[in-house]
């Protein structure tokens, strides 16, 4: 027998210049409260704010992140994050001072996304079933 497949993804990181826009518009946009987080050991100028998760439910999480060593920036890693309709939180974007890249479209059987660009240049997408 197969052994089945895991969800290989347990935690993203999404880089900004701006801490304060950037948690301003992930905000805005899932209508979320992000949670104030420790960087781990010593990693100098790091500063982190978690997207809100439940430890143990299988579920993956990360946080905005800002250092002097990464940047963020199109043509990088593409994030999704789920939606129950990923046109709710598109439509909150360019209000959060962000800009729509790609309305939401179907992906055939596995339903909708749509990507848009953050406050600090990075490309997200939004995924859901309807």
């Amino acid at each position: 027998m197969a052994t089945p497949i895991k969800n290989p993804f347990t935690w993203v990181e999404i880089y900004v210049d701006d801490m304060s826009r950037a948690q301003k518009f992930y905000e805005t946009v899932l209508a979320i409260k992000m949670i104030a987080m420790q960087a781990p050991g010593d990693f100098g100028d790091l500063e982190m704010l978690s997207f809100p998760w439940e430890p143990g439910q299988g579920n993956i999480s990360g946080a905005l992140c800002k250092t002097n060593d990464i940047k963020p920036g199109v043509g990088g890693t593409l994030v999704y994050f789920t939606s129950e309709d990923c046109a709710t939180e598109t439509s909150r974007v360019e209000a959060a001072g962000g800009k729509v890249l790609q309305t939401k479209f179907q992906i055939g059987e596995h339903g909708f996304i749509s990507v848009v660009m953050d406050t600090e240049g990075n490309s997200i997408g939004f995924h859901s079933d309807k």
